[in-house]
């Protein structure tokens, strides 16, 4: 018998997250998933008069294909997956993972080919700027295990985060997203954190539940040359299969001037891919409220109620500051009392601290008024 869940799940991603319509192509890219949840998705698209394209992919077999190929290759690929996305109208990313560094030993110039030659093109340049688009871990053991619970547990927490109300959501939002826009100034403080930048004229961005499953973050982008201080990222994060912890980035009129890392020579590494990289395209504060610890996963991570990100690399088009880079990398700083603690100063006034909002406008998206 099929889990109802899986049923909820798809009618989020369908009519909620990339509002499929009649006649319209879905591309979906399923990376280590069960059958069981890609059919119900099927089924879903069938029932909108949908047109599915599916890839499924294993993380090992990316691992060996990335390991052998050289250039031509990469390219090669990265252009038959451009014609494969340019027909689609939506795109649906479903991410199994059953070992979260199974890509850590590819040497760093294939990854930089895969980067260049087909992630960026075909992601960061076509489909984030031009379909609809969503994408979504699934659980399972080894991510139960990262996340320190137990399977069943997991579950249970991966699907009351990912089907939530997202429409009540989004209307808590929209204060938020009304007072960046008229800040210009923003001051973040926490243990080995004082940072200040502007966004000024920069447009601000709702996530809820129509580009990532878990969603719950509002992003906008420092603008390019403002900003100055130091951060340090208490959750641990991973790029390109590897780990890394206890990041800090020292920023001199908006670039990456020193960085440190319990892998500072990666870390380096992948701040010199390109010019862009050692420049943040992106400001983000995550307000879910189902998820209140880092997990090692991006899309959860980033959404931790309490947090911020401040992501070199590329910014996205519609809170756009100009940067461009093959690298958007996610790093996350939790502000909660279990975390240390911090404050978020817009203007000078206080608008955070430890995590709460503590202005009246925005005590909505609190998580207590989420749930």
């Amino acid at each position: 018998m099929l889990d109802p869940r899986m049923r909820k799940l798809a009618e989020v991603l369908i009519d909620h997250s990339v509002r499929l319509q009649k006649g319209e192509t879905v591309y979906i890219e399923a990376f280590d998933m069960p059958v069981e949840m890609l059919e119900v998705l099927l089924s879903k698209v069938y029932e909108v008069g949908g047109i599915p394209m599916v890839t499924t992919r294993s993380a090992r077999i990316m691992r060996k294909l990335l390991m052998g190929a050289d250039q031509k290759t990469i390219a090669q690929i990265g252009e038959v997956e451009m014609e494969k996305m340019k027909k689609a109208q939506a795109y649906i990313g479903m991410r199994g993972s059953y070992n979260i560094t199974e890509l850590s030993d590819v040497p760093a110039e294939k990854m930089d080919l895969y980067n260049k030659l087909w992630w960026g093109p075909v992601h960061s340049e076509w489909r984030v700027p031009k379909t609809k688009w969503v994408v979504l871990r699934w659980p399972t053991s080894p991510m139960a295990q990262q996340a320190q619970m137990s399977t069943e547990a997991f579950e249970n927490f991966y699907f009351n985060t990912c089907t939530l109300d997202y429409s009540k959501m989004s209307n808590a939002m929209d204060s938020l997203v009304k007072l960046l826009e008229r800040t210009d100034k923003v001051r973040i403080v926490s243990p080995g954190t004082d940072l200040a930048f502007s966004i000024k004229d920069i447009p601000v961005v709702k996530c809820d539940g129509e580009r990532n499953i878990p969603d719950g973050e509002v992003y906008t982008a420092p603008v390019k040359n403002s900003v100055n201080g130091v951060i340090t990222y208490n959750a641990k994060t991973l790029y390109q299969g590897k780990v890394f912890e206890k990041i800090m980035l020292k920023f001199k009129e908006g670039k990456v001037v020193e960085a440190t890392s319990s892998d500072t020579k990666a870390l380096n590494t992948i701040l010199d891919t390109d010019e862009g990289a050692r420049f943040v395209g992106e400001f983000a504060i995550g307000v879910n409220p189902f998820i209140n610890k880092a997990i090692l996963d991006t899309l959860f991570d980033e959404k931790i109620a309490g947090s911020i990100h401040f992501t070199p690399g590329n910014a996205y088009k519609e809170a756009d500051n100009g940067n461009r880079s093959t690298v958007h990398w996610d790093m996350v700083l939790v502000q909660t009392p279990e975390w240390g603690g911090g404050e978020i100063y817009f203007d000078g006034a206080l608008v955070r601290k430890d995590g709460r909002f503590v202005i009246d406008e925005l005590n909505g998206l609190n998580p207590e008024n989420l749930v």
